[in-house]
């Protein structure tokens, strides 16, 4: 699927799984997407279906976000049966696509810098520090990735830092307070109604 959503020949894809850094592949992802947004007015103007449909095909075959869910959700994780953590997965994504194509919207005619990577060969994880320079102010968006051996293109995002925020660090303490108050139910309820609330805005 990898291959066919870049665009690439099968036999491409191998070397480039070996072989890709995980800045280089932070600035590759964030350049189709911005690219992809500058071509197609529809996303611009904020169509969610197809601002969902560019980050499941762009961004999401590299994201570790059943982790990232997990680690959000906290212990209560552990508990959830397979059914409610597809709902939380698919509440959580929504939630955080819109915050992501929201600092997108910030900004425009966007290109992204790297900042300067340190990180080595042996690094199990690592931060990816981006900046997204436009008309408006810059935005920085930064990336912490997992190294993930034979999975995809070898790393994995396990959390975002958006304008300063981590995300799966400020959502497990929301979570916490609905799961403690009204159980994994009442959680997914209110991502849901959140949801549904930011839609209409």
């Amino acid at each position: 699927m990898g291959a066919l959503i870049l665009g690439m020949g099968a036999s491409a894809l191998p070397a480039l799984a070996a072989d890709e850094a995980p800045d280089a592949l932070v600035k590759r992802l964030s350049t189709e997407v911005l690219e992809t947004i500058k071509a197609d007015s529809s996303i611009k103007a904020g169509d969610l279906n197809k601002i969902m449909a560019l980050v499941d095909a762009k961004i999401m075959p590299n994201v570790n976000f059943q982790r990232m869910t997990a680690s959000a959700v906290g212990p209560a994780w552990r508990q959830a049966t397979p059914e409610q953590r597809t709902q939380l997965q698919q509440q959580f994504k929504t939630l955080l696509v819109r915050t992501y194509a929201g600092a997108l919207d910030q900004v425009s005619d966007q290109t992204v810098t790297i900042k300067p990577f340190r990180g080595s060969p042996d690094d199990k994880e690592v931060l990816v520090r981006t900046e997204v320079r436009g008309s408006g102010d810059p935005v920085q968006i930064d990336y912490r990735l997992e190294k993930t051996p034979g999975e995809g293109y070898g790393w994995k995002v396990i959390n975002l830092n958006v304008m300063g925020v981590w995300l799966v660090d400020t959502y497990r303490t929301q979570f916490a307070q609905e799961v403690n108050s009204k159980g994994i139910d009442g959680l997914i309820a209110a991502l849901a109604a959140r949801n549904k609330s930011n839609a209409r805005n």
